[in-house]
């Protein structure tokens, strides 16, 4: 098996309305327990608006906090899946089902293999 993160992003314009986003849940909801059902399920979460950010730099020995995001963009990662499924093509899989794949895009990247120390 291997380990995949499914990066959520939605578009940064608010696209979708509180009410809209509300009558979505219930898709979110389903579409998480289908993955603990078939066993994929690692961890996940929604993450707060990119608002709420601050980002930390370190030049020259020289701490610099910036409140928000690295950089503007067009969409913003709103969560995350890690799922455990036996390759690409399955971890393609579902993030074809994340729900607001028909408004937003699902970055799929797996987790890279560190070799211990011997």
């Amino acid at each position: 098996m291997a380990k995949y993160m499914l990066l959520i992003y939605a578009p940064a314009d608010g696209a979708r309305s509180p009410e809209e986003m509300e009558a979505e849940m219930p898709k979110w909801f389903q579409f998480t327990q289908e993955l603990v059902d078939a066993g994929a399920m690692v961890a996940g979460d929604p993450l707060e608006f990119p608002s709420t950010a601050t980002t930390v730099r370190v030049r020259d020995g020289e701490t610099v906090i910036t409140d928000g995001p690295f950089a503007e963009t067009k969409e913003f990662l709103g969560g995350y899946y890690l799922i455990d499924v036996p390759n690409l093509d399955a971890a393609l899989g579902w993030a074809a089902k994340v729900p607001n794949v028909a408004y937003g895009s699902i970055e799929v990247r797996p987790l890279a293999e560190i070799p211990q120390p011997a």
